[in-house]
């Protein structure tokens, strides 16, 4: 009977630690939840102090929201460069894809991030992901005339400068159909074509860029293209 009160005790003395274990894990995935709930929100906000705390708290850098945006994705979503450099520094993965398949690299190029990406060059971008038109960084950007961002891009990354998105788009064609013509579209323009974009590369429908420039009245980018051969 002895022995077998002993088996009895020890069993409940270790259902009891295990129990206890289990509870401490429980809580320690609630403080990490907690955690990465407020990087997400220091990420949104700008506020430094949070995500300083919420990474001591163990915060999970690269966790997603039901949307699939990582801290550093919604940090680039609301230009908040102080805590995108800290979530850099921890290690950040640039390449995350959300559920409508933008990146932070993605995003940045089509906001006209252009400290961000210069932040994220040597990190290796992956450069063969596509955002939810299949375009690169560099498309939309030239789409809305983020010069800085489009020469940056030109010059310190390996973007395909004709890749072609699901529209049947160029860089080049985006920054004529949905350009307004203006300064920053022309300079971008001549910037795409000095990289070796091919000038006369129609959209699926057959119509080059010059002749979309035309049919839009943009003299000073038709004046561009003629002179560089564009047909």
């Amino acid at each position: 009977m002895r022995l077998f009160a002993r088996r009895v005790i020890l069993a409940a003395v270790l259902a009891l630690a295990s129990f206890a274990a289990s509870l401490e894990v429980i809580a320690a995935g609630h403080a990490q939840a907690g955690a990465t709930r407020r990087l997400r929100e220091a990420a949104a906000s700008g506020n430094l102090e949070l995500a300083r705390e919420a990474i001591r708290g163990g915060a999970a850098i690269n966790a997603a929201n039901e949307a699939g945006e990582t801290p550093l994705l919604i940090a680039v979503q609301n230009n908040r460069l102080d805590v995108f450099k800290i979530l850099l520094e921890r290690g950040a993965n640039i390449n995350a894809q959300a559920r409508n398949m933008d990146t932070p690299w993605l995003l940045a190029g089509a906001r006209g991030r252009t400290p961000m990406i210069e932040l994220m060059l040597p990190l290796n971008p992956d450069l063969t992901l596509r955002n939810r038109f299949g375009g690169s960084s560099l498309i939309p950007a030239c789409h809305y005339g983020h010069v800085e961002t489009v020469r940056l891009l030109l010059a310190r990354s390996k973007i395909a400068i004709d890749q072609i998105n699901n529209l049947g788009w160029t860089c080049l064609l985006e920054a004529v159909i949905l350009g307004d013509g203006g300064k920053a579209h022309q300079e971008i323009v001549r910037m795409v074509l000095a990289a070796g974009a091919n000038s006369s590369l129609a959209d699926r429908e057959g119509v080059s860029p010059l002749q979309h420039a035309r049919r839009m009245r943009q003299t000073a980018i038709v004046r561009i293209l003629e002179a560089a051969g564009a047909k």
